[in-house]
């Protein structure tokens, strides 16, 4: 009991702390603004520290998963199956958004001036983007200086992408630059740290701000989120892991799966964390058949690459804004942009320390939504925390298990019992 307490600390006083703010700002109204400036200071000191962030979260992240390369067939198959599942669980998010609105009844134009910030027109930004029109400026800028600023988070990726690969190709020669950026990335990551323990008060200032103007409609929005969210869990994880064991290996793929999905799921959902599930995934892998190489290869790669639950949650994230915006998304273009940048928001979250805020950012910026409609995004990461966890971890497992297919053939399991007879 107090392991799960403690691993869920952070987010049930980040919780408290807005159902405090809230409360607050039911009880005080439209006075409640003058508690904004409070909140406004924790948002400001985030922002200081994104640029540098992604950059050294980035080059470091891929300098250190260089080694990877090597391992041939199995990582082209990783690559793929990854990259088919992330985007299968992102079209059933936007089906399932545009069957259920889950910002029905919110005053889209209260909240648009409320979070709409002095220095951008987050309307004509957000209205005329198009994936087509919108590429080269979303993706590049002009000159370097431009990529210090928050508002060009994807061309600060492309650069930091870059960087990072030609600092694998330079070897040994750039291993003083890699500890370099390691320790940086660390330095930064504990400067996120001490921020954080601000956030209860800033966040709590911000929303007793923030209901204060809109009343409980902004809260009532979170809850058709969460719901949602939950509902998309267990379509996916108990729909879709089904029907990735069964390609993997038919009838048995599926039973074993199943068999051995419990201590898995139980592990991410208590400790809320990926990479605490490795250990547990890892032996689960081991119980359903998963030659070794493959599961010590899928499940670490899939904690900083395969994010299906973040995919699912990028969607929600950028559908709610864009609600509540009142920007229209019902066209191909906006619809194929939306599933892009919930891949990246995917993999971002995946693979880079403080991936999460990254991809908040990664959103507002690509889209052109004020950075204050930040905490908005924060709350939503905060709530579906949990079950995006469940999502993340147990799709690694069901992920090795159609990578053992593809590499070793429809009887790999046959194979894998066998070598155990054998061994034994």
């Amino acid at each position: 009991m107090k392991t799960l307490i403690k691993n869920y600390a952070s987010s049930l006083i980040l919780l408290l702390a807005i159902i405090i703010g809230g409360i607050v700002g039911v009880i005080m109204g439209p006075k409640a603004s003058v508690l904004e400036p409070l909140g406004q200071i924790f948002l400001n000191l985030i922002f200081t520290l994104i640029v540098p962030l992604v950059f050294f979260g980035v080059t470091s992240s891929i300098a250190n998963m260089g080694r990877m390369g090597r391992f041939g067939k199995i990582i082209l198959n990783i690559v793929v199956i990854f990259a088919v599942t992330a985007v299968l669980s992102a079209l059933i998010s936007l089906v399932a958004v545009y069957i259920i609105n889950p910002t029905d009844g919110l005053n889209e134009q209260a909240i648009e001036s409320i979070l709409d910030d002095a220095g951008a027109d987050a309307s004509e930004n957000a209205e005329n983007i198009s994936l087509a029109k919108q590429l080269v400026k979303t993706i590049t800028v002009s000159d370097f200086y431009e990529l210090f600023t928050k508002s060009n988070m994807l061309p600060l990726i492309v650069i930091s992408v870059m960087f990072g690969v030609a600092l694998v190709m330079a070897g040994e020669k750039a291993a003083i630059v890699k500890d370099f950026l390691n320790s940086c990335s660390n330095i930064i990551m504990n400067m996120i740290k001490i921020i954080m323990y601000y956030a209860p008060i800033g966040l709590a200032c911000y929303f007793a701000s923030l209901t204060g103007q809109l009343g409980t409609q902004i809260l009532e929005g979170f809850l058709k989120v969460f719901l949602l969210y939950i509902g998309l869990t267990v379509v996916y994880y108990f729909g879709f892991f089904s029907i990735y064991a069964y390609v993997a290996a038919k009838g048995k793929g599926v039973k074993a799966f199943w068999k051995n999905a419990i201590a898995p799921a139980v592990t991410a959902l208590a400790t809320c964390s990926s990479a605490a599930s490795i250990p547990v995934n890892l032996d689960a892998a081991k119980r359903i058949g998963i030659p070794d190489d493959i599961a010590e290869t899928v499940i670490p790669l899939g904690v900083n690459t395969h994010k299906d639950g973040s995919v699912i949650g990028g969607v929600l994230k950028i559908v709610f804004l864009f609600e509540l915006f009142g920007k229209d998304y019902n066209n191909v273009p906006m619809f194929l942009s939306v599933l892009v940048v919930s891949l990246l928001v995917g993999a971002v979250m995946g693979a880079i320390p403080g991936g999460g805020m990254i991809g908040e950012m990664l959103i507002l910026s690509v889209y052109g939504f004020p950075p204050t409609a930040l905490p908005v995004l924060a709350v939503i990461g905060t709530i579906i925390d949990a079950p995006a966890t469940l999502l993340n971890a147990s799709g690694n497992t069901v992920c090795a298990m159609l990578v053992a297919r593809y590499v070793d053939g429809k009887n790999w399991i046959m194979k894998s019992k066998n070598k155990e007879k054998q061994a034994e």
